[in-house]
């Protein structure tokens, strides 16, 4: 089977090898010429794709072709966006992608999502599939009307994967807490998940891909494990050997606990990374 992969970076990428390791025949996205090269000794057919709001250069209709999934894999990159100043700038993205999907051979999408399409509430509670939308962010708000555009669309079936705040062996957000003060929601539970669940979440849905029960869906991916923020990173800032940050214990706590209890009960899976 063929898989597009539409963003071949830190999770794309590892992503695409681990695939070809199972058998898939992939093809890879980058925005950066200089990463054709890795991309193509590590078996992966190279594309250079970019998507903007008005066009996509490169040629994305040859990186559909005779390709059975697409995996859309690009962050909405709406940090510096506030909602006085907003666009609708990843929508438009992917508003141009959709008629390309539908004129392919492309017959089922799994986009990558967050769990930032929830809200923070003062009043931690666990959130499921099922709950209520109220995103507090711009990249959230965008990201529930792109998450909607794909599955209401007939020509193909769309599972989104919500995942949590991602960390791998490289990458750790205590790293870019280390030594700071006054760091808000010392009691908020995290959320996080590692790369290799991340991976392993999405072969697992490409290996039960003939079942209908992994189609149309929408599955949390988020490591069953919850501490509190100040515990957690506090914890990671001595593993690291990094000067541990400094909370504010008087700030109101917002924040939510989400459950991944359906992705473990519908494709059976087992999170391999518990001790974040």
């Amino acid at each position: 089977m063929k898989v597009s992969i539409l963003g071949c970076g830190w999770l794309g990428f590892p992503l695409a090898k681990k695939l070809i390791e199972i058998d898939f025949e992939v093809k890879g996205s980058t925005t950066s010429e200089n990463k054709l090269d890795l991309l193509k000794s590590n078996n992966i057919e190279p594309f250079l794709i970019t998507i903007s709001e008005d066009k996509i250069t490169g040629t994305i209709s040859e990186f559909l072709y005779d390709s059975e999934i697409l995996i859309i894999n690009i962050p909405p990159g709406l940090r510096k966006i506030t909602e006085v100043t907003s666009e609708k700038t990843f929508i438009a993205k992917i508003q141009n992608l959709i008629p390309f999907i539908e004129n392919s051979t492309v017959e089922k999408v799994i986009f990558i999502s967050s769990t930032s399409v929830y809200n923070e509430s003062d009043l931690i509670q666990t959130v499921t599939e099922e709950s209520v939308l109220h995103p507090d962010t711009e990249s959230g708000k965008q990201l529930v009307e792109v998450e909607n555009l794909l599955r209401n669309n007939s020509n193909f079936q769309t599972t989104v994967i919500r995942f949590g705040g991602l960390i791998g062996e490289d990458r750790n957000i205590v790293k870019m807490l280390t030594g700071k003060t006054n760091v808000g929601n010392p009691d908020a539970p995290i959320n996080l998940i590692h790369q290799q669940d991340c991976i392993e979440i999405i072969c697992e849905i490409l290996k039960q891909v003939q079942h209908d029960k992994v189609w149309n869906e929408t599955f949390n991916a988020v490591a069953p494990n919850h501490p509190t923020r100040k515990n957690y990173y506090t914890e990671k800032a001595k593993q690291f050997h990094l000067t541990a940050p400094l909370f504010n214990e008087n700030e109101t706590t917002i924040g939510k606990i989400v459950s991944s209890e359906k992705l473990e009960r519908v494709l059976g899976y087992r999170f391999r990374k518990l001790d974040l």
